[in-house]
């Protein structure tokens, strides 16, 4: 498998337009092989951002590089914008991305 994350340094006030451009926003992620899931993770305030981060499983690595070049990509992210005019963000979206090497789940909480 293999996880990638961004992070977003969201200003302080912006939160809410933030999360909903997320909630509207057509993401076309299921149409992709090798999709598993994703999840909008809000983090801890700070004084003048919040954190927040997206976290996408794939099958592997290949299954998320294949998403980067296809066109739900480039249509998922080209109506994603922010109309207010101004910046939501401090700087830019820091991208991470992992190989799993382990994974443990609770059966009983699935």
């Amino acid at each position: 498998m293999f996880i990638a994350m961004n992070r977003f340094q969201v200003k302080r006030g912006a939160e809410q337009t933030f999360e909903e451009i997320w909630a509207t926003r057509e993401s076309y992620l299921s149409e992709m092989d090798g999709f598993i899931e994703f999840h909008l993770l809000k983090g801890p305030p700070a004084d003048d951002h919040t954190l927040y981060a997206t976290h996408t499983t794939w099958a592997d690595k290949a299954a998320f590089e294949a998403w980067t070049q296809s066109e739900q990509f480039r249509t998922s992210h080209a109506r994603a914008g922010n109309d207010t005019g101004q910046s939501l963000y401090l700087g830019h979206p820091r991208f991470e991305g992992f190989e799993v090497i382990r994974s443990e789940r609770n059966a009983a909480a699935a």
